[in-house]
């Protein structure tokens, strides 16, 4: 039944919910020691963890699986660690005998992790989402016209393609899209094809069969995994010409045939799409069928940058602000009109998601209850509307500091985005290697 998965990464409890198997090569990531495992209550284990929210105690009280459950674990040395895993009941003779868990260890910026995690709200629901169309914040009219057409399209079985910019929400309207749908207590299936080589994702997506290649077994693709559900796949435009051919295929037979395999699988299942470039582009480009193009987009949902709703700007802030409040038990007043302002006049490339991470860094910063100029990077004040000293008076920093601090926050974020490569990130700085270590080891170590 688990042949899926890779047994490097389990977890067992008994029906007590103590630890009675952990796999050893994952305790130091936990911050746990072997000795101080076993037998011991998993709730113990981490500071946000209870009977309550355990994935692991709920499968053992009501006999349910959960699957691609997201989720962040905070252990006893403060580390917060995101694992994206799955729990079955383990069950003999009827009766429930304890739980088996499969987890991967995962990185908060290639999931779509909602940031709920501080005090360990389980806040995927069981079929494996993690928002509703309630949690998309909006005044701004044409959102509130994309929210009924999403209460519209989700009666239908029509696929849909979500396009929009990095951070826009196309993951929260697919998930809203599920849960407004007859299909919300079937599983929703999430793939980024970008983040998959080629030659290993038509074996995630369609399954293989035992003996298609080198050690190849039968095992169930995404969409197997999806069925009764919806299956949502980002960045479309990252499969080959020869697997958008096998897709259009499986969309419009409604059906697939395992790598390697010669039975026709019939297919339950709805599927969203999503891109981050305009499709028509894509297809003048060469870089998109049109034909998959046409049959993908019977729905087109096109979701604005933030800066073309301007209007949603204090709203969004404000819903952050105490959502943060809320998993802080801090006390911080809302926006104030100065820092407003410069949010209005921002450009946000980075749209709801970089809203989102300025508001949440400011709580680490944050000194009294209210967030300041100091609080938030120095690179929203640099709209040509606001006046450079009143930005450097307003910081309370000397030029000197002042220069070294934006010089750290590129040089972090380059550092991140290149997933602390050396030479790429001194690459994409035009700086020599040497340079950016010595940097490195001034501003970050």
């Amino acid at each position: 039944m688990f042949e899926q998965y890779d047994s490097k990464n389990v977890v067992i409890v008994n029906n007590k919910g103590e630890i009675i198997y952990f796999t050893m090569n994952n305790l130091p990531v936990y911050d746990l020691m072997l000795e101080n495992t076993m037998g011991r209550k998993l709730t113990s284990l981490y500071k946000n963890l209870d009977n309550n929210n355990s994935s692991m105690i709920a499968a053992i009280k009501t006999g349910k699986s959960f699957i691609n459950l997201k989720q962040g674990l905070k252990t006893q040395r403060d580390n917060l660690i995101y694992q994206v895993g799955s729990t079955y009941p383990l069950i003999e003779d009827g009766r429930i005998i304890g739980a088996i868990e499969f987890a991967d260890i995962v990185n908060e910026d290639n999931t779509s992790i909602c940031n709920r995690l501080y005090k360990h709200e389980i806040c995927y629901k069981e079929n494996g989402t993690c928002y509703t169309i309630d949690d998309i914040i909006t005044q701004n009219p044409r959102m509130l016209e994309i929210k009924e057409k999403i209460r519209r399209v989700s009666k239908t079985e029509s696929t849909v393609l979500i396009q929009g910019n990095t951070g826009t929400g196309k993951e929260l309207v697919a998930h809203s899209i599920h849960n407004c749908s007859s299909r919300r207590y079937g599983p929703f299936i999430s793939q980024n094809c970008g983040a998959i080589p080629e030659n290993l994702l038509e074996g995630i997506l369609f399954g293989t069969a035992k003996g298609s290649f080198t050690s190849a077994e039968d095992k169930e693709g995404l969409f197997e995994l999806a069925k009764g559900g919806t299956l949502f796949l980002d960045e479309i435009n990252s499969l080959s010409p020869v697997s958008q051919v096998k897709l259009l295929k499986a969309i419009e037979e409604k059906r697939i045939r395992r790598i390697g395999g010669t039975q026709e699988i019939p297919l339950d299942i709805r599927i969203v799409v999503a891109l981050n470039e305009s499709p028509e582009k894509l297809v003048k480009e060469g870089r998109m069928r049109n034909d998959l193009y046409y049959r993908l987009s019977v729905v087109q949902i096109i979701l604005p940058d933030l800066i073309a709703r301007k209007d949603d700007i204090e709203l969004l802030s404000n819903y952050y602000i105490e959502r943060y409040n809320q998993e802080l038990d801090y006390n911080v007043k809302p926006i104030s009109e100065e820092l407003l302002s410069a949010f209005e006049e921002y450009h946000w490339p980075g749209n709801i998601r970089e809203l989102r991470n300025i508001i949440e860094g400011s709580f680490n910063t944050i000194i009294r209850n209210e967030i300041t100029i100091k609080d938030v990077p120095r690179r929203i004040f640099e709209s040509k509307n606001i006046s450079a000293i009143k930005v450097l008076e307003s910081s309370g920093y000397d030029l000197k500091s002042y220069l070294e601090n934006h010089e750290k926050d590129i040089i972090l974020e380059a550092y991140k985005t290149h997933q602390n490569n050396l030479s790429l990130t001194a690459k994409s700085l035009k700086i020599s290697k040497q340079l950016l270590k010595y940097k490195i080891d001034k501003y970050i170590k």
